[in-house]
Order: C-alpha cells, then sequence, then structure tokens
C-alpha cells in the first residue's frame, strides 16, 4: 500500500525571487510568475498545500502586450450603486498604475479562493527598478 507524502509547514522553504519585467509580455510572464507563486516549479510540489515562494517584480510599467489589446482591453469595477459601473483601458491604467495590471494577470490564473488570496500576497509589484527587499536577497529568475 502506498502512502501519500504531505509535507509539513516546518519542512517548506520559501525563496524570493526577483523578475524584471522590462520588455515581457503581459501573459507570458503573468503565467510564470503564477506559477512560482504556487509552487508548481519545485519538485516536491502538492496541490493545495501552500509550497510557492515570494515573488518580487520590477519595471512593470515597461510590460509589452500583443495587438491592439492597449486599446481594446478593458477593466471593469462597479461601485455596488446603480449605474456605477467604471471602466478603464489598458494604455490608461498602464500609465496610471502600472503595478494594477500585473496584479489583476496573476490574479487570474490563481485559484479563486482562500488559498489564491494567501498565494497573491507573497506577490510584490514594483513599477521602477528599486525595491525595499534587499535583505531577503532575492535570487534573479530567468524568464522561459
Amino acid at each position: 500500500m502506498y502512502k501519500t507524502y504531505i509535507p509539513k509547514a516546518s519542512e517548506i522553504e520559501r525563496d524570493w525571487f526577483l523578475i524584471d519585467a522590462n520588455g515581457q509580455n503581459l501573459g507570458r510572464l503573468a503565467s510564470q510568475i503564477a506559477n512560482i507563486l504556487i509552487g508548481k516549479h519545485k519538485p516536491n510540489f502538492t496541490p493545495g498545500v501552500e509550497m510557492g515562494d515570494y515573488v518580487i517584480v520590477v519595471n512593470c510599467e515597461h510590460i509589452t502586450v500583443t495587438g491592439n489589446k492597449l486599446v481594446e482591453k478593458t477593466y471593469y469595477r462597479h461601485t455596488l450603486y446603480p449605474g456605477g459601473i467604471k471602466s478603464i483601458n489598458l494604455r490608461d491604467l498602464l500609465s496610471k498604475n502600472p503595478d494594477r495590471v500585473l496584479r489583476k494577470a496573476v490574479w487570474g490564473m490563481l485559484p479563486h479562493n482562500k488559498h489564491g488570496r494567501k498565494l497573491l500576497k507573497n506577490l510584490k509589484i514594483y513599477a521602477g527598478p528599486e525595491h525595499p527587499h534587499d535583505a531577503q536577497i532575492p535570487k534573479t529568475w530567468a524568464l522561459n
């Protein structure tokens, strides 16, 4: 009889990874970040167990997209009042809050439950090249 191995919280080692988003495609970058946050890059990955690492993304204001997405892609939100739907396109959101574009893309690739919300807190996004996480000694992640 085989027994399934479930790693304990004390056995899980979490690393910090630094990703430079300069010139990277939004969707491809978001999918790789989601895999790191979930922990699928580790050999002892177990679904349902938080095994992912921390991710620091810098230069997210220089993200690229293909096609006409800068003009055609629209983000919606609602104020919960009648007629309170608000919309903004990708170009305006990138110029106003570039970190929100990447955060929304990564959130779309994570589980939409408590587990996914906890994983999203391990993502740190910065518009420029500086970040305050030098004390964690992040490793540079080479994108595929």
